[in-house]
């Protein structure tokens, strides 16, 4: 049965990175809180300085709470950074970048965990203190790394990313924690009431791939109309690793070779107009595509295609 219309409907959407915020900010801006869900990778987090830093999670939240640096898409507008000037006069290595009030959040995210929060919990409370009212909710509330694996040897996401800045030849990943993680109550609850499935412009490997990975979420995934929409641009991606995974993974670096990665799993798949030759290769794929402008330049670009996406969404067909 074809999913007739979404003007009532539950729409959940999978994201990480500035790209899969950014989108879910343009939905945020037209669905009611009661009407989406947003679920965040948290392979990208890590332990720093004694506190629990969630990259995605956190990035996700400032968008939505229009506080982000709109400069770079993630981190606080109008930060300092006293405390990271002050620990390196000191000696640390500040490879990683904090803001003051970056640091304010993660010590009360410390201090919830340390008093017996879930994340869930924490992320849904620090959600309400920024004043975001849609649900946003990590993927599982037990830890999950993600690992690459090098010429060096294997080094933590972020060591990869930030502080090697993604030179290390990419071999392969990871996700360390996984054979114990499940996904938490309130992300089974939220699949299984949707429905249509959203995969947000996140990079298929790091942001999407850990969230699909988890027990029973892509099963869950696979009996509801989904679409994905696609990072990779003209073979670049806008931000972040994506492209040069792909090609060191041996995948065709286009947003062909994204909706190859999703094939099975959703019906339809957005890409950039820029790449509009592409959109029959899509359909042999036994996807729908949606040729439009998929970059978002500011609030009006990120709620222009969230229409064009839950218009797009109506279409699909069910199973």
């Amino acid at each position: 049965m074809a999913l007739t219309s979404l003007s009532k409907g539950r729409v959940v959407a999978l994201a990480g990175g500035v790209g899969g915020a950014k989108l879910a900010h343009g939905l945020a801006q037209i669905l009611p809180p009661d009407r989406l869900t947003i679920i965040v990778n948290t392979g990208d987090d890590f332990e720093h300085l004694g506190l629990t830093i969630c990259p995605d999670i956190d990035t996700v939240l400032y968008n939505l709470a229009e506080v982000n640096n709109p400069r770079f898409g993630w981190g606080r507008a109008d930060e300092t950074f006293h405390v990271l000037d002050e620990a390196r006069r000191l000696g640390h290595d500040a490879w990683f970048l904090l803001g003051d009030k970056d640091i304010a959040l993660h010590l009360l995210r410390r201090s919830m965990l340390d008093a017996g929060m879930t994340l869930t919990q924490v992320t849904l409370e620090l959600a309400r203190r920024l004043g975001v009212r849609h649900p946003v909710l990590p993927m599982s509330d037990h830890p999950v790394r993600t690992i690459i694996r090098t010429p060096e040897g294997e080094l933590p996401f972020q060591e990869y990313f930030v502080r090697r800045r993604t030179e290390p030849v990419m071999l392969g990943m990871r996700l360390a924690g996984l054979a114990q993680a499940r996904p938490s109550r309130q992300v089974r609850a939220a699949l299984d009431a949707a429905d249509v499935v959203i995969l947000c412009p996140s990079n298929p490997f790091v942001s999407i791939g850990p969230i699909l990975a988890l027990p029973g979420v892509r099963e869950r995934i696979a009996t509801k109309p989904a679409l994905a929409v696609s990072p990779i641009i003209q073979g670049q991606a806008l931000k972040g690793p994506a492209a040069k995974m792909m090609e060191e993974q041996g995948l065709e670096v286009s947003a062909l070779g994204v909706a190859r990665y999703y094939a099975g799993l959703i019906e339809g798949f957005v890409l950039d107009q820029k790449d509009a030759i592409l959109a029959e290769g899509v359909r042999a794929l036994g996807m729908t595509p949606l040729v439009t402008d998929t970059i978002m330049r500011d609030k009006t670009q990120r709620v222009r295609l969230a229409q064009e996406i839950l218009r797009f969404a109506d279409g699909l067909p069910g199973r």
